[in-house]
């Protein structure tokens, strides 16, 4: 079955897995929707299974063709790899590192990182897309991302976990503020000052609605966005009082820096999680990006590493 499952047939199946559509399908590759639909076809006879239920709204993977998407994205990237590897050896073409992360990590973390990674590797070149956690996940499912860099909630099953670290969430105030000598602050004493939020749906939002709920405290936010730098300043600006973690304000000015204030109660702590695909080979390029992404979380004051740490994608 290998010798049938060539790369035009599969990159066909993957682009109509990530669309629901021949039609989009074809309206993306710029291939005749017959092309697709014989290729589709051609899998399902080699691998004698319904690879999609067709419905009337669009096409949806059947549990065989679930089963192929996997090995189909897998194949596929390492195919391209090894087309790179041998241009990059005959042209000195440069290494594309793709990654995706929550903005938390965009404004300081990341671009510092790469900046010095790319001082000793100037070779290796990179791409970023900043997005929600989710998000940036399902990046690294699709092969649309080779890392992601992100908070979660939960433990992700469905990726392979390169590094796995707690991040706590910190009170940010201004260092005039009546609580910014305190050793620990609860929600019940911020919740007696301005506040600042980030929206719905993120993270650290839900983490401290989560928190307030059980201690039954009311929250009312003087403002809220989406946007952490605006966070950040309003609370510079206000004196007001906002949540982060500890390497979103790494890195800031010390004469702009926010006092952090560790919270106590029941605020539960998100992960930083470093994701590829699963069972993906990584590039050599990746690989040591991903090694000196490790490190320098590890050096992160108040990053507590988890005990389970897979380590398949470096094999």
């Amino acid at each position: 079955m290998t010798h049938i499952l060539h790369s035009t047939a599969l990159r066909y199946f993957v682009e109509v897995a990530n669309t629901g559509s021949i039609a989009e399908a074809s309206a993306r590759l710029h291939v005749a929707t017959s092309a697709i639909s014989r290729q589709i076809a051609k899998l399902e006879y080699e691998v004698h299974a319904q690879l999609f239920d067709r419905q009337s709204r669009g096409m949806t993977l059947s549990r065989a063709g679930e089963a192929l998407l996997g090995y189909a994205r897998k194949s596929l990237l390492e195919a391209e790899q090894i087309v790179h590897d041998i241009d990059s050896a005959q042209n000195s073409l440069a290494s594309v590192v793709k990654l995706a992360c929550s903005e938390g990590f965009a404004t300081d973390f990341l671009p510092s990182l790469i900046h010095r990674f790319r001082q000793i590797n100037p070779r290796v070149h990179f791409e970023l897309a900043v997005t929600r956690p989710d998000d940036a996940t399902q990046l690294v499912r699709t092969g649309d991302a080779d890392l992601a860099l992100t908070f979660s909630l939960t433990v992700q099953t469905d990726v392979d976990i390169i590094h796995a670290c707690r991040a706590p969430v910190f009170a940010l105030m201004r260092s005039d503020h009546p609580l910014a000598t305190r050793r620990q602050l609860s929600l019940a004493e911020i919740a007696e000052h301005p506040l600042l939020l980030s929206k719905p749906g993120t993270t650290i939002r839900t983490l401290i609605d989560v928190a307030a709920g059980a201690e039954g405290i009311a929250l009312t936010p003087v403002f809220v966005t989406n946007n952490s730098e605006a966070l950040y300043r309003y609370a510079q600006l206000s004196g007001a009082i906002t949540f982060s973690s500890a390497i979103t304000v790494r890195g800031k000015p010390t004469n702009d820096a926010l006092v952090a204030v560790p919270l106590a109660g029941k605020v539960h702590q998100r992960r930083i999680q470093v994701q590829t695909m699963l069972g993906r080979t990584l590039p050599v390029a990746v690989r040591e990006f991903a090694d000196f992404l490790v490190a320098e979380l590890r050096r992160v004051p108040g990053m507590a590493r988890e005990a389970r740490t897979s380590r398949r994608a470096r094999a």
